[in-house]
């Protein structure tokens, strides 16, 4: 199995292949429009403007954790690019957790585990693929996506 193997569901319904990516990273985020992490959309997209030739951020909304992401997969995508000027993919909503895990989720987390195990902690957990589909590196929600980016020029080789 290899990320690469995966795919998903984008909001409205269209299948988003992880082979698309080859070649370049991947960063994974779980993400809630009513989170209090809600600012690192910002920083995601900036990440997303500055590397779109070799990083694609994947934005994956998740309601398990206290109801923050009350958008459904018809208004997510409108309610994340007003609000903080998305212009990165975001796919349908997703189980982090529990036995409805999402496959995506449930490989990263056998790969990465974290404090909590395998088990994501919160939302804005982060997870960075290189271009060959190897997940590298696992990252708290607390951690800003503008402290990833040395991982991010490590895995592309800038």
């Amino acid at each position: 199995m290899n990320f690469h193997d995966l795919s998903i569901n984008t909001p409205s319904g269209q299948s988003l292949n992880m082979a698309d990516y080859k070649g370049k990273a991947v960063l994974v985020v779980n993400t809630a429009t009513k989170c209090g992490l809600a600012p690192q959309f910002d920083e995601l997209e900036q990440l997303h403007q500055s590397y779109q030739d070799e990083l694609v951020v994947l934005g994956f909304p998740c309601d398990q954790f206290a109801g923050q992401e009350p958008e459904t997969n018809e208004t997510v995508v409108e309610a994340c690019r007003i609000n903080h000027g998305v212009t990165f993919q975001l796919t349908e909503k997703v189980q982090v957790n529990g036995s409805n895990t999402h496959p995506i989720f449930e490989y990263l987390k056998d790969e990465l585990g974290g404090t909590l195990g395998k088990r994501i902690k919160w939302n804005f957990t982060k997870f960075l693929v290189t271009p060959d589909g190897k997940p590298f590196k696992r990252y708290a929600p607390t951690t800003k996506p503008n402290k990833i980016e040395k991982d991010i020029k490590k895995v592309i080789k800038l």
